[in-house]
């Protein structure tokens, strides 16, 4: 009896288009014999759902959940191939149901949340094939990003279905978690992050060949400037530093009042909340970007 290997999985979702795990599930049930394995995934009607497979998947959303505990997060795309389809409340709640099954298996990659169990018997991937049976449209998992606090907690955002954030804040006290200051300032800042689309979360976050491909442009401008090469580096330092001012999120101007920043804002909450809170990262879908 030929052995199940990643080989002939492969094979064999490459001439179906099936399910990688339901693959598997016809060969071990087939024995290994592949052509038997196609009948198998035919009973089972996986390959009329990877007939449309191929059907482009422009439309869908972004879903976001953290955790009761706000210490587990998770970010998940799922495309379709309608904006029907997409709004669908039943489409919206199976993206959901996703996003709160990846914040708790943690999956490195979408094949491993494929591969975890789902809300009720079978895998992701059974899900997301009887979903396809029964809204009649080719749909995909396109990405997943989890997120889980190291020292404080998490706020999740998403904006018309479309954008999608979860910030991440670091503090002392857990308590600090549930003082209504702060859950105003965490989601404040995931709706600027969902505006404004920063680049980073602090300076030192920012990759190094960000900060060189930038500085690289302004001393190229103010080498045009005909100044001393002195000014000119002072020229370029200074047009980084607005940079910074406007694509790093704790320099930036908080949108709902351009008096202050988002630095100035958790230092003022940090008072209120009798701690030190900082925030430390984000992660940000935009459906298809």
């Amino acid at each position: 009896m030929p052995q199940v290997t990643a080989q002939l999985v492969k094979q064999l979702r490459e001439m179906t288009d099936a399910p990688m795990m339901e693959c598997k599930k016809a060969l071990v049930e087939a024995d290994g014999d592949i052509d038997a394995a196609v009948d198998v995934l035919r009973k089972m009607g996986t390959i009329k759902a990877a007939k449309k497979a191929g059907r482009a998947t422009n439309e869908g959303t972004v879903a976001a959940f953290v955790s009761d505990d706000s210490q587990k997060g998770a970010l998940v795309e799922v495309s379709c191939e309608t904006d029907f389809v997409g709004t669908n409340p039943k489409f919206k709640s199976f993206a959901n149901d996703v996003a709160r099954v990846a914040a708790e298996c943690n999956p490195a990659t979408v094949e491993d949340l494929l591969a975890h169990h789902f809300v009720n018997d079978g895998t992701v991937a059974d899900a997301l094939t009887e979903l396809i049976h029964t809204m009649g449209e080719n749909m995909k998992i396109a990405r997943v990003c989890c997120v889980n606090a190291k020292k404080g907690a998490l706020s999740s955002y998403v904006h018309g279905g479309k954008l999608g954030v979860i910030c991440e804040f670091e503090f002392n006290k857990p308590e600090t978690a549930e003082v209504p200051e702060f859950k105003n300032f965490a989601h404040d800042v995931a709706m600027q992050v969902a505006a404004a689309n920063p680049v980073a979360a602090r300076r030192i976050d920012v990759p190094d060949e960000t900060i060189e491909h930038e500085k690289a442009i302004y001393k190229a401008q103010a080498a045009d400037s005909g100044k001393p090469e002195a000014i000119q580096e002072k020229m370029a330092e200074g047009r980084l530093k607005k940079f910074f001012r406007e694509n790093v999120l704790t320099e930036q101007d908080f949108i709902k009042d351009t008096n202050t920043t988002i630095k100035t804002l958790a230092e003022t909450v940090s008072v209120a909340c009798d701690d030190t809170i900082e925030v430390v990262g984000f992660e940000r879908f935009d459906f298809g970007a």
